[in-house]
């Protein structure tokens, strides 16, 4: 239920907006606990974004928990900036294509739960 509407967007974001890779260079030399560090800001920029867009919803609350994911999911053209500052910057660290794998992969699979979480108490 989540995947195909993210996957779409996904697609969208990547067209629309296109890489945004500089040359590797130090990132080369980094262990991989430093490339982690560096792009955590990202991470949370990108949940934030998709967290807030969430609560701003006027649904949300209203309905079942199982209509989250299709309100994470309507909320990625609005944080269509950090997500792909998201992306850019695991592609950045980790070699190109790591960012929409991390998105794709560990990042979706969590995102329902840490939205859950940053939520709690807003719900009216």
């Amino acid at each position: 239920m989540l995947l195909a509407p993210l996957a779409g967007a996904v697609l969208v974001v990547s067209i629309a907006t296109g890489p945004a890779i500089e040359p590797q260079g130090s990132q080369a030399q980094m262990t991989t606990q430093q490339k982690n560090a560096a792009t955590q800001p990202l991470v949370r920029s990108a949940t934030e974004c998709i967290a807030r867009a969430v609560t701003g919803d006027p649904r949300f609350g209203k309905n079942p928990p199982s209509d989250l994911g299709d309100l994470i999911a309507e909320s990625i053209p609005t944080c269509v900036q950090p997500v792909r500052a998201m992306i850019d910057g695991y592609d950045r660290y980790f070699g190109m294509g790591a960012g929409e794998a991390f998105f794709m992969g560990p990042y979706l699979d969590v995102l329902p739960t840490v939205v859950s979480k940053w939520t709690e108490g807003t719900a009216q």
